[in-house]
């Protein structure tokens, strides 16, 4: 798995899957989304794009099938 930190108001982060052909993204304030199909070179432009949301409204969003995955909840013992 290949990961990168984003400088941008938009995306966290970007964590590509190559065996998979994911892309996991992790938007400020609105949790992860996993996109399926895509390639490598996808990625690699992503992270060294000048703007990260940029990019990901032109190349990744309505071109790949997207789903949001919820963040795993810790089990807490009950009061």
């Amino acid at each position: 798995m290949l990961g990168v930190r984003l400088k941008s108001s938009m995306l966290d982060r970007a964590v590509y899957d190559e065996d998979a052909a994911t892309l996991s993204l992790w938007f400020r304030g609105r949790g992860k989304y996993v996109y399926s199909g895509v390639p490598r070179a996808v990625f690699e432009a992503l992270a060294a794009a000048q703007s990260a949301g940029r990019y990901f409204n032109e190349a990744i969003k309505g071109r790949f099938e997207g789903r949001f995955d919820p963040a795993r909840r810790r089990f807490r013992p009950q009061a």
